[in-house]
């Protein structure tokens, strides 16, 4: 949570069908992992200490890439820009994943559709394209044709950012996809992508996304609640004389209007064996602080969250439907909520403050996405549900990594059941740096 480490790594893990099996869309010719990255000029660990004393807004980033290179469009990579070279006719999946620290993307490739297939390692009904909205954390299996003209095509990636006065970087990092016996061409073709701040854009894509639930590929919808929670999720802003936040204040971030505090040891330890007054099990299910969570103007006070730590545990085998709401608090903006150790369906979303009496009704229960990353519209909800049947201590945070590090995330400890494959494992004994 202190560490942004990860903006140095680029890879993938790539999980194939059981051997004899076939994907429920047409073979592909090839597969071709597409990794956006995000690059600085400086130490990215120097960005988040620097970012942390300062009680503001990080540095934005200099550049993103596709598959560790920035592209055409910066001075630094031109003559090592991605290339994909295809041929006329055939399919191509592209595996793609966000692995930018701040943004979620919008990515298109000029004059090509795209269908989704796949969503974070689940199967979707098929969805054609001109773009795809793709958050920090998330993946997308989408089939690409090469279907066009030979000559050569840019695919491109910038920001999807709808938060007033938030810091993002603005630039757009290419890479080309060259048609089999084309000439070079002076400048390939660029893709339209929608506005920067284009939330009906974003939305309509991620909420148009559907689970496949076939005969072949079944889904399994939890009909009954056993656990109902209710989550806000909010920007927050602290006194601070020295600080570079809004009117001099240390900027943060909460749920239920608790702002995460790293324990001394971490909680899996802690819990596991028995070790009293590093976390409290008192995170709230529903806000502490009920008001118009989505009014254009909110009281000051209601900006500053208690600082604890604070986890919620959870009945082995319980079925946990989370209401994420987002608020306008401080700024309004999407929040990419991510849960380890699960995957979860989403069975409604909406915008404006969530009704619990009306809401429900016009869930999905029929084919709802299996994500385990999701985007809180700005201004509005999120619902998901999961049975809890994975022991363990899982994180649930928002993949921003700048808000993650304000404290924009919590704990569900998932107990043990009753088999000895219902247990939770010991901590893995790491050997010291």
């Amino acid at each position: 949570m202190d560490d942004w480490s990860r903006a140095t790594v680029h890879g993938a893990i790539v999980i194939f069908p059981p051997s004899g099996s076939d994907y429920p869309f047409p073979k592909p010719y090839a597969e071709v992992p597409i990794i956006i990255g995000e690059w600085w000029k400086k130490d990215v660990m120097v960005v988040l200490k620097e970012f942390m004393a300062s009680g503001g807004q990080p540095i934005v980033s200099n550049a993103f890439t596709i598959n560790g290179q920035p592209g055409d469009l910066y001075p630094c990579s031109k003559q090592d820009t991605f290339k994909l070279d295809v041929v006329r006719g055939k399919t191509y999946l592209l595996r793609i994943i966000n692995a930018v620290m701040n943004e979620i993307l919008f990515f298109a490739v000029a004059d090509h559709k795209l269908t989704v297939v796949g969503a974070d390692a689940s199967y979707t009904k098929q969805l054609t394209s001109d773009f795809v909205a793709i958050s920090p954390g998330e993946t997308l299996d989408c089939l690409l044709v090469a279907d066009q003209q030979p000559g050569q095509y840019y695919m491109a990636a910038r920001a999807y950012v709808n938060g007033k006065d938030v810091f993002f970087d603005h630039t757009t990092t290419t890479a080309i996809i060259k048609y089999d016996g084309s000439s070079l061409s002076p400048t390939p073709k660029m893709p339209r992508l929608p506005a920067y701040d284009d939330t009906d854009s974003a939305t309509d894509f991620s909420g148009s996304l559907k689970s496949l639930a076939s005969e072949d590929h079944p889904i399994d919808v939890p009909k009954e609640v056993d656990k109902n929670y209710e989550i806000t999720v909010s920007i927050s802003a602290f006194p601070c004389e020295k600080c570079t936040g809004p009117n001099g204040t240390r900027l943060g971030a909460s749920l239920n209007n608790i702002s995460f505090v790293n324990p001394s040891i971490d909680v899996l330890s802690a819990y596991y064996h028995g070790i009293g007054g590093v976390f409290g099990n008192d995170f709230p299910t529903n806000p502490p602080l009920v008001f118009d969570f989505t009014a254009d103007v909110l009281p000051l006070e209601f900006q500053i969250s208690e600082r604890k730590t604070e986890v919620r545990v959870i009945e082995y085998g319980s079925v946990v439907e989370v209401v994420l709401q987002g608020t306008n608090l401080v700024v309004g903006m999407d929040h990419p909520m991510h849960l380890h150790g699960y995957s979860f369906y989403v069975v409604g979303w909406g915008f404006g403050n969530y009704d619990k009496n009306k809401d429900p009704r016009k869930y999905n229960l029929v084919d709802p996405p299996l994500r385990n990353t999701i985007a809180i519209p700005k201004k509005g909800w999120t619902a998901i549900r999961f049975k809890a049947n994975n022991p363990g201590v899982w994180l649930m945070h928002c993949h921003i990594e700048r808000h993650l590090s304000w404290g924009m995330n919590t704990i569900f400890i998932v107990k043990d059941g009753q088999s000895p494959e219902e247990k939770m494992l010991p901590p893995p004994e790491m050997p010291p740096c």
